[in-house]
């Protein structure tokens, strides 16, 4: 078994739920882009959304010979839904308003989504003779998700991670040892003015 090391981003800034960049997001996925090229990915995987699939394109421009390779697991969808006696008494409400919209086809469809995710992009890997390097260009509730099972912690509480445009997160996976997250929320290759979007604005700080 070799190590794998998963490389977690959210799309750059978009103009709409639906839509493309912008010109700040695009920007952000070229500095992210230049900021991944020593690092040898086996894959850029990425969701099907527009914002999603551009900022992946944009990643891959900066790259060298790194195949593209879009994955329903790897959209935008809720990976779960909790029962209000899951969650802590002062924030259940809040946490589940936050999802009183989303109906049961949802639900079963992104509980199974996320199961795919997990197993195609998590643990160590049985093929090759080096570690793995996969990257993948998704939304905030994957990220969150993904960060969530690394760490062990209760299923509801990706509700409580959020991510920024085009921050890097970098969770390792070896054989015989837990998930080790080694970098979350990083938007080091970014200047100021580009950093911080997709945060609530009362997590931004100077």
């Amino acid at each position: 078994m070799q190590d794998r090391y998963l490389y977690l981003v959210r799309h750059g800034e978009a103009t709409s739920e639906e839509g493309g960049l912008t010109e700040a997001g695009r920007r952000q996925a070229e500095l992210l882009g230049r900021r991944l090229r020593g690092v040898p990915l086996s894959a850029v995987h990425h969701g099907p959304l527009p914002r999603a699939t551009q900022t992946a394109q944009l990643i891959a421009e900066q790259l060298s010979g790194v195949p593209l390779r879009e994955c329903e697991a790897a959209g935008d969808y809720v990976p779960y839904v909790p029962q209000r006696d899951e969650l802590p008494p002062e924030s259940a409400d809040a946490l589940l308003a936050r999802l009183a919209s989303v109906s049961a086809e949802e639900c079963a469809r992104g509980a199974a989504l996320a199961r795919r995710a997990v197993e195609d992009f998590t643990g160590p890997t049985e093929h090759g003779d080096a570690p793995r390097h996969d990257l993948v260009v998704t939304h905030a509730f994957l990220v969150a998700w993904l960060v969530r099972a690394a760490l062990d912690a209760p299923p509801w509480r990706w509700m409580t991670l959020t991510h920024g445009n085009a921050a890097l997160t970098v969770i390792r996976y070896a054989e015989g040892r837990s998930a080790t997250l080694l970098a979350y929320n990083d938007v080091s290759h970014l200047p100021g003015e580009l950093r911080w979007t997709g945060l609530p604005a009362q997590l931004h700080t100077p």
